[in-house]
């Protein structure tokens, strides 16, 4: 199975999908770090592929979105974006009715606790 078949898979088969560096639970950068942060603390339940486990699948996913940095966010199949887009979101409260909008379960009052924390 080629690494672009691999992704698709992932996407088509998780409601949530983070490609990183590194896992949920040990990211293995900065970027990673904030969105997995973020998801972690919303209570999305998500998959996460580590990118730097597999070269294939590094560069893979970039070609896949034709976004050039990682991490990467999915929810139900559509690519929403990386490190600053999703901060932007979060914060906006955009991420909140995206999730809403597909059906997505998350804590809607650790999300307001972020944008509170951050005004």
């Amino acid at each position: 199975m080629s690494a672009v078949d691999q992704i698709r898979e992932t996407i088509a088969a998780n409601d949530v999908v983070l490609y990183m560096k590194g896992t949920k639970m040990m990211p293995q950068c900065g970027f990673s770090s904030r969105v997995a942060g973020i998801l972690n603390f919303m209570g999305v339940d998500y998959a996460d592929v580590n990118v730097l486990a597999d070269p294939d699948v590094r560069q893979g996913i970039k070609d896949f979105s034709d976004w050039p940095t990682i991490p990467q966010l999915y929810v139900k199949g559509e690519f929403v974006g990386g490190c600053d887009i999703v901060t932007e979101m979060t914060l906006s409260g955009e991420l909140d009715q995206l999730f809403d909008a597909k059906g997505v379960g998350y804590d809607k009052a650790k999300a307001d606790q972020i944008r509170e924390a951050n005004k």
